[in-house]
């Protein structure tokens, strides 16, 4: 049971700037649960105390049901009454608060009714099975969804492993998040009757937790309140120097920033720009920042200016008249129209200056972009009804919505938290990936799209593309070019994943230096888990070396194949260099000679050219001969890359007849190498040991031979 009270140290509310109707006045939200007291209202008719909530309903919904509302409200003030608050409120005035932030914001009848009955199976002899039979499947799923776990059923694992619970149920309805957000803003508003300690833990929580879920939701208006909460108690003294700040500048005799939204509403109107322009007052923690980044503030620097009109086109319009009238600073545009923010958020941010050096921050946004921004996801309505019965404003219907059912970064929880079983990993990665705050989308070769956070590199991409059978990802092309698996991603970006698949070979390993690349949790827990299970790290099991050959001294390799042609001396073509067991043809060629290439060796098509015949043949049946082979591998750039190279091969028992290094390349390296092999069976060996090599991402045969030596 939630049990909080005003504290009047609080910040002020910064209530939801959803647009309203004219004349109606802004209820204070903070206000709410103490002057919703119940009365003597008969069971007949609405209570008064839900007639807020309804007004504030019908601003969005003109023509809602408010059936289940009501059943909701008689059902809530039933079986909580009794129950009071630790500031002796009555304790429905607490699902009462809640509720009304949810119908501030505009959110559809089912998540309001599963508002008011939020906290009732959790705190009242209520049942779920209840609330079923009563309001039907979806109401019931929300307030399960938000019911906590029982402490004396998981002890210190009760919170953690509830918002684990939440997160889940988010997953497939994001209302339980919204009535989420909207029961912590509640509580954090009257948190002043907690012990300090107690404030201080839930407003870290609050901070690592709800407020990044908030900004992914894309709901600004109860972001920032919470930001501004969290901040007056985990920060007092630079929130009081802020608060003076802020209460110098409100008695300063002229206002900057008025007067520039003047001049600007001028302009507009000379350009026949219908557009509304508002001041928007900066919140306690919008203040502190910018006074941290530049100082001495400035009277326009408390605030930005809001232009809002009715179609996308005139937001470019708008853009245009200030860029021509005032003077733009270029490092402050960004179109966020153009390219939406991955919480739904739209508009279009720049800043302009007088000729007296005042500088305006402006927002350009449509009616219904900054709904959106405001709400976010609860500004769609209910995304899960397919017919949009209950959207509002049905004029604005045309405008694009996003399905917000399975974003991107939701769906990376989702699926990183089910290899996290123990709570700890849990709660401590969940903070860690929600402190990443914005969100990158990389395209893939086929098409495709990976989102990730900002700041995530190619480790990322190929867990969140592959998951652990990212384990065997060898290297990456970044926009066409080589990039080492550490390269960090950038928005827009394309990247090809290039994995191990050479058959017969034991498959490639994760890297501890991985995780020091690793920003995403999924990527994180695979490589840990993966070196947890195999403690002896990413080499391979040391095994007795062979004796090395001799090098460039070493004997030609005999030619271990038998021909159709009596007599005929055979040798091993040096442009393939084949090897047991690679399909073979041959040539006769002069001098009694004949010649085995490759079946798939470009020099056989030039022997078929010129008329040469093929001879039948096949491989021997012995074991020990010596066979050369020539191998290419393709590598990034990187100090002493050859030595290692040549270290690893002769590990292997294998000679090296030459050598050939090509300068490099947008950051890669080819070396191209012919080898004496004391028998074929080592082939698969040697390649897997020359691709273990650090930066090597691929070793193949090479269809010529090699030229030149080092």
């Amino acid at each position: 049971m939630s049990a909080e009270a005003t504290n009047p140290a609080m910040p002020g509310a910064i209530t939801p700037g959803a647009p309203r109707r004219r004349g109606r006045p802004r209820i204070d939200l903070r206000r709410l649960g103490r002057a919703a007291l119940l009365g003597s209202t008969g069971r007949d008719r609405l209570p008064d105390a839900i007639g807020h909530v309804v007004e504030a309903h019908r601003a969005h919904y003109a023509d809602a049901d408010l059936d289940a509302l009501h059943r909701a409200y008689v059902l809530a003030e039933s079986s909580h009454r009794g129950q009071m608050r630790k500031s002796g409120e009555p304790y429905i005035t607490h699902p009462l608060a809640v509720t009304l932030i949810l119908a501030e914001l505009g959110a559809e009848n089912t998540t309001l009714t599963a508002s008011l009955l939020h906290d009732t199976v959790e705190d009242t002899d209520v049942t779920l099975d209840q609330v079923r039979t009563e309001f039907g499947e979806e109401v019931a799923y929300l307030v399960d969804g938000v019911t906590k776990l029982e402490k004396v059923d998981y002890g210190a694992a009760a919170e953690p492993e509830t918002f684990r619970k939440m997160l889940v149920a988010t997953g497939n309805d994001v209302r339980v998040m919204s009535i989420k957000l909207a029961d912590r803003l509640h509580n954090m508003r009257t948190l002043g009757v907690m012990r300090q300690e107690k404030q201080e833990r839930i407003a870290k929580v609050t901070r690592d937790v709800l407020i990044p879920l908030a900004e992914r939701l894309g709901v600004q208006a109860l972001k920032t309140e919470l930001e501004d909460l969290v901040f007056a108690i985990l920060h007092p003294e630079e929130y009081a120097r802020t608060r003076t700040l802020m209460a110098v500048n409100a008695a300063r005799a002229d206002d900057p920033l008025a007067e520039i939204a003047e001049e600007v509403r001028g302009v507009l109107r000379e350009a026949g720009l219908s557009a509304e322009v508002l001041i928007r007052p900066r919140h306690f923690v919008s203040v502190h920042r910018v006074s941290r980044k530049r100082g001495e503030l400035r009277g326009s620097d408390f605030g930005r200016l809001l232009v809002l009109v009715a179609e996308d086109a005139d937001c470019y319009g708008v853009l245009g008249e200030l860029h021509t009238c005032f003077t733009p600073v270029v490092s402050e545009f960004k179109d966020f129209i153009a390219v939406p923010k991955f919480n739904l958020y739209q508009s279009l941010h720049t800043a302009v200056a007088r000729a007296d050096g005042e500088v305006a921050e402006v927002l350009v946004r449509t009616h219904q972009m900054h709904k959106v921004a405001e709400a976010g996801v609860v500004a769609l309505g209910n995304p899960y009804t397919p017919s949009g019965e209950e959207q509002p404003d049905p004029a604005d219907e045309s405008a694009e919505r996003s399905d917000p059912t399975r974003p991107g970064w939701l769906s990376r929880l989702l699926d990183w938290q089910q290899s996290a079983p123990d709570t700890d990993m849990f709660w401590s990665t969940l903070r860690e990936d929600l402190a990443q705050d914005r969100e990158i989308t990389v395209f893939r070769p086929d098409g495709g799209t990976i989102g990730l956070p900002a700041g995530a590199s190619c480790v990322d991409a190929a867990y969140a593309q592959y998951g652990e059978d990212a384990h065997a990802c060898i290297g990456a092309r970044v926009n066409g070019r080589l990039a080492t698996l550490g390269t960090v991603l950038v928005d827009g970006d394309t990247v090809q994943l290039l994995m191990d698949r050479m058959e017969g070979a034991a498959a490639s390993e994760p890297s501890r230096d991985w995780l020091d690349h690793a920003r995403t949790p999924a990527a994180r827990i695979a490589i840990r888990r993966w070196l947890a299970a195999h403690p002896e790290g990413p080499s391979a099991p040391e095994a007795a070396p062979r004796a090395p050959y001799s090098g460039p001294s070493a004997r030609p390799a005999t030619a271990n194949a038998v021909v159709d042609q009596p007599g005929a001396t055979v040798r091993l073509a040096g442009c393939c260099t084949p090897v047991p067991p690679d399909e073979i043809t041959a040539f006769a060629v002069r001098g009694g000679v004949v010649t085995v290439h490759r079946v798939e060796c470009p020099g056989v098509a030039r022997m078929k050219d010129t008329g040469r015949a093929e001879v039948g043949v096949r491989w021997a049946d012995a074991e020990s001969a010596e066979y050369r082979v020539t191998l290419v591998a393709e590598s990034f750039s990187r100090p002493h890359l050859l030595a290692d190279l040549t270290e690893a091969i002769a590990l292997e028992g294998v000679a090296i007849i030459s050598a050939n290094v090509e300068p490099p390349t947008q950051g890669g390296v080819r070396h191209t190498y012919t080898l004496q092999l004391p028998d074929a069976a080592h082939l698969p060996g040697l390649m897997r040991a020359m691709r273990n090599v650090p930066g090597v991402y691929d070793v193949g045969r090479a269809q010529h031979a090699a030229a030149g030596a080092v």
